[in-house]
This record gives structure tokens, sequence and C-alpha cells, in this order.
């Protein structure tokens, strides 16, 4: 679906801010895209849609150069950006317009998404609030059904109850044909979501695994239940102290991405050495 090698991408020759980036990415999986504020999230995703192109290395989606935008690539991806600015019509005149540009667009699935996401269809979208925006562009990109869908900051704006509908109705919209990605700095709004596991951290990816791998070789628990020696990272707060440690037992388990992210921009070398043996 996606391979990328040996990236590298800057908006000036002085600061890169990808460098000798590799990463590979296949259908049938929801990959939440994770890095601290400034680490080139959006430009990596950026750059895999074609928007913006690598100073050197190589980005394939498909088969294609995004740098070509060529028609057949351009109608199997869909981009919902962080930031969106939509026509002053209504969302079914905004399907009608803009859905035939998609060959799989399903115009009664896009109907279906916004009635579960509470949206009235027929109302001039300027008018609608930012959640309800939100809502509109991941209801009509999900279902254009291209094969691969990417979200930067989807639940920006979106209320909690909203949340939980967007991860119900991304989840269900998921096929074996179809790769998404999902990047957020709101790790918990990733949470029962994603299948996989992106970390971008100073100019690369330091982690691109499924959350099986990670859960087979590390247990996320209290200090009180841990091993002081299998310890690889531990984190106070008001409950008590959360920890990291290496799953002697090779029973995967819940993974806490938020306990995990922490531990790889603080502490990235004793994670990443778990992860990997």
């Amino acid at each position: 679906m996606i391979k990328i090698t040996d990236l590298n991408f800057g908006y000036n020759s002085k600061q890169l801010l990808l460098k000798q980036l590799n990463l590979e990415l296949k259908r049938g999986h929801i990959y939440g895209l994770l890095g601290k504020n400034g680490a080139g999230k959006s430009t990596l995703l950026k750059n895999i849609a074609g928007l913006v192109f690598p100073t050197e290395g190589t980005c394939s989606v498909n088969g294609f150069n995004p740098q070509r935008r060529q028609p057949a690539f351009l109608q199997d991806l869909f981009f919902i950006p962080e930031d969106i600015y939509l026509p002053p019509i209504s969302a079914k005149s905004f399907a009608k317009s803009t859905g035939h540009f998609y060959p799989k667009f399903d115009h009664q699935q896009f109907m279906a998404f916004l009635e579960e996401f509470d949206v009235t269809a027929d109302v001039n979208m300027t008018k609608l609030s930012l959640g309800q925006q939100k809502k509109m562009m991941i209801s009509f990109g999900l279902s254009t059904n291209t094969s691969l869908l990417i979200m930067d900051e989807p639940t920006n704006g979106l209320d909690i109850p909203s949340k939980v509908q967007f991860r119900r109705i991304v989840a269900s919209a998921l096929t074996d044909e179809r790769c998404m990605i999902i990047s957020t700095h709101q790790v918990r709004d990733l949470d029962s979501l994603i299948d996989a596991l992106v970390i971008l951290d100073r100019q690369n990816v330091v982690v691109n695994q499924s959350l099986d791998e990670i859960s087979q070789r590390i247990v996320f628990t209290t200090a009180n239940h841990a091993a002081k020696e299998d310890v690889l990272y531990a984190e106070a707060n008001s409950m008590g102290v959360n920890t990291i440690v290496i799953n002697r037992l090779e029973d995967g388990g819940r993974v806490d991405l938020e306990l995990l992210f922490n531990a790889v921009v603080n502490d990235q070398q004793t994670i990443l050495q778990a992860l990997k043996s």
C-alpha cells in the first residue's frame, strides 16, 4: 500500500523536518500516527498525499508516485486536513458535486453516516459548528471508499459523545482492502479504534507495530504489581504509579497508548529495545 524509503523533507535546505524516514503501511489496518507537536506528522501525511514533495528519497502509494498526482492516484485517496474549509452549500449538494470524483462513492452510505453523526444534510455547511463540519467531512471521506483514507486531527472540535460515535463509525468502515491513517495529539481518542501504531520522533519513525505485537513484548500495569527488575518505564499520577514492564508470559493485554507514547519520547532507547526483542 505505502512504502517510503530514505525520505528527507524540509521547507528549506537548512532544516529537515523528516530525515532518512522509512515506513511501510499495509491494507486492512487503522494506523494511529502519534508524535509531539512539531514532530512532522502533518508533513508526513502531506508527502503521502502528494501535497508536498520529498527533497530526497521515495514515496510510493499503491504503486503510484504521489508527486505526479495522477487521476488514478487521486481518485483512490481521500485526505481530511486538520483545518477544513467548506463551500457555502449543503452536505447533500456537496456530495452531488464532489462524490463523482470518487468511483466508489456511496451516497446512501454517506447519508447513513450523517444520520448516525446527527448532522443535517440540508443545512448550509458554513452555518454548522466546527464539530458538525468535521463530522460531515469524516462521513464523506468514509463514503468515498478509497483504499487510502488519511485523517489529520479528525477529533478536534468533537465533544465526548461525538468521539465515541467517531470510533464506532470509523471501525465499521474498515475493510481488508482499505488502509486508514489517523494522526492526533489526543492519544486517548484512538483507544479501541486503531490496531497498529506509528510513532514519529526525532525526524523519523521510531515505532511501527501492531498493538498485538506490542502487547506480546511489554505489559502495562501498576508499580504494586510489577517486579522491580522488569520495569522499563514508570510514571506517577494521582492514582499511583503506572509502569511498563517486560512481558515474561507473552500473554497480550491492553496497550496503554498514552503511557507508551510518553515512554517512547522520554526514555526511547529502553522501550524501543524491548519492542524489538
